[in-house]
């Protein structure tokens, strides 16, 4: 592999601690090493420039049966958006579901080369490692949901964490998963009698469990299996006014819990997409409870957030949250689609626009700026869009924007139409805190990489980590406009991934040598276990256990499979 030195540009890297000073990167069989270890390198000039790592996107739907859904549910959202290939590039198109090669040429163009897919539903992980691998460029793993399994439902209610466990291990290696998800907890299950759970000890029909318990005790088999991830949580009630406290009732189920921290994460659950979990009030009149939100996660160290800031665009909302997309479209009157899968999760999909000229979808832009805005350790608070449920991923720099520019919010209120109701409710027209390119670059890259157990390959640029480095057209020394942000971090300049160049001046390069990352996660034999498996795949499932398993490097080409050993 070919030998590369990047020279003076603006480094800013939490890994290393370093805050913009001029420095030099080199990359050498694939990894950053020390300057001297090269000797014959490709030189790049990144004088007046911003380097950073790669980008690391904690969660995003961008792979699976419901975001193929969207796909083919919404031709209109290639209308326009259709690009032919040319050089090395394949032919793309989609905007706010993108085809998988778009997808991965639309990371790389941010600089990003590491993004996890939210949702995975088991039965279905061969169709999501299939798109998975059509992704160019991108490393990617995916979070098989648990939260509404019915294994999991049994077990725990039966409080049988050793089985829990060992079901967990036996299905991230059957789906070639990477971590323990949890979508409305118990809700998608009721969703299935046409029914939900509205808060925390609402109790699951037909299981006689709750959405606490639930939480707990995945959060528990999690730390006792030690993966390396949190349990990854999307709470009950999301985008209800007033859902803010059923969040704090979630956060509070992590307390107590001590972390397994042989992975170097120091928490044991992550709440994603927080901003549609923050709402006060009632009705259309909610308003935002960021503060409070914030406050919790400020003083407790033991979880994470994203925060899934609104972008102000016409998206498709898609979720393992049945009940609420159902409730979505009865909103706004778009088509509707809905997908159970037996005995494991359900979904939906709905069309959606964020209008400016709307207060409700004011006031939830505010909200997830605010979340930023309050963050006290960007190492726990890290930026998403929940792609694509409150905007397509295209839109971080745009975030990024106007997370550090006063000047970009105000001139956003100002396009509001009722911008005197939306200041009303939020808190954000009186914030005056702009984040710096340390702050992104923790929030983006060294924080998400932590959370993911994954800080020993992503997040940074010291010395025997993965040769992910991102060089954009913004020099932080010298006077700019808001909008020059948004085009810098939206244009990488160069762009690297795993050692390979695969953006040159703007232009891809290269498909890279991307990988799947997944846990092979190892517990004591489990008769029980598996005797249950096998019964209900007999009794209930449609395919056989033969047909379930994920297996060979026909669905996961050149895997990064990450050991854990949790046996007694």
């Amino acid at each position: 592999m070919a030998e590369y030195l990047i020279k003076n540009g603006f480094v800013f890297d939490p890994v290393l601690g370093i805050r913009g000073d001029a420095a030099d990167i080199a990359i050498k069989d694939g990894k950053i090493v020390e300057t001297s270890a090269v000797k014959s390198p490709k030189v790049i000039d990144a004088a007046g420039k911003t380097v950073m790592a790669g980008g690391v996107d904690i969660h995003a739907h961008v792979a699976g049966p419901k975001v193929n859904i969207g796909r083919n549910f919404r031709p209109e959202d290639k209308l326009f958006n259709c690009k032919p290939g040319h050089g090395i590039e394949r032919m793309q198109g989609g905007f706010s579901v993108p085809t998988t090669i778009r997808t991965g040429y639309d990371y790389a163009h941010m600089g990003y080369t590491t993004v996890m897919e939210a949702a995975m539903p088991p039965l279905y992980a061969r169709h999501t490692h299939e798109e998975m691998r059509d992704t160019p460029i991108l490393d990617q793993g995916a979070y098989p949901v648990f939260g509404n399994n019915w294994f999991v439902l049994e077990y725990l209610k039966n409080h049988e964490i050793e089985n829990t466990a060992a079901y967990i291990a036996w299905l991230l290696r059957a789906t070639k998963g990477y971590a323990v998800k949890v979508v409305n907890p118990g809700g998608t299950e009721a969703w299935a009698w046409g029914l939900n759970c509205e808060n925390i000890h609402d109790p699951v029909p037909y299981f006689d469990i709750t959405p606490a318990q639930i939480v707990k005790g995945l959060i528990e088999a999690n730390e006792y299996l030690g993966l390396p991830h949190s349990m990854h949580v999307h709470a009950n009630n999301l985008g209800t006014p007033g859902n803010y406290q059923t969040t704090l009732d979630t956060f509070k189920l992590s307390e107590g819990i001590k972390p397994n921290s042989k992975f170097g994460r120091d928490q044991v659950m992550h709440h994603t997409h927080v901003q549609f979990h923050s709402y006060g009030g009632e009705g259309f009149n909610f308003e935002s409870k960021a503060p409070e939100i914030m406050d919790y996660v400020n003083t407790h160290d033991n979880i994470t957030i994203d925060l899934g800031c609104v972008t102000l665009d016409e998206t498709t909302t898609m979720t393992a949250d049945g009940p609420f997309e159902h409730h979505l479209t009865e909103l706004n009157h778009l088509k509707w689609a809905n997908a159970d899968v037996e005995l494991e999760t359900a979904a939906g999909v709905v069309p959606f626009v964020y209008s400016a000229n709307n207060k409700a979808n004011a006031v939830q832009w505010c909200i997830g700026l605010e979340l930023g805005l309050l963050a006290k350790d960007f190492m726990r608070v890290f930026l998403t869009t929940d792609h694509p449920n409150a905007g397509p991923f295209i839109r971080y720099p745009r975030i990024m924007k106007w997370l550090m520019s006063q000047e970009a919010r105000d001139q956003q209120f100002d396009a509001f139409k009722h911008k005197d109701k939306v200041i009303e409710a939020t808190n954000l027209a009186g914030m005056d805190r702009e984040l710096d390119l340390y702050e992104i670059a923790q929030m983006t890259r060294a924080g998400p990489a932590k959370s993911l157990g994954l800080a020993h390959m992503y997040g940074g640029l010291a010395p025997g980590l993965d040769g992910d480095v991102a060089i954009f057209d913004f020099n932080p020394n010298e006077p700019y406009a808001p909008d020059d942000i948004e085009k810098a971090f939206g244009n990488a300049r160069h762009l690297f991934k795993s050692g390979v160049q695969v953006i040159s001046d703007h232009e891809i390069a290269s498909n890279g040598n991307k990988r799947t990352l997944w846990v092979n996660a190892k517990v004591n034999e489990n008769p029980q276990v598996m005797r249950d498996v096998k019964e209900k795949f007999l009794r209930y499932y449609t395919v056989t256990l033969n047909n379930y398993e994920v297996a060979g490097h026909h669905y996961v080409p050149n895997p990064y499979v990450i050991e854990v050993d949790a046996t007694q």
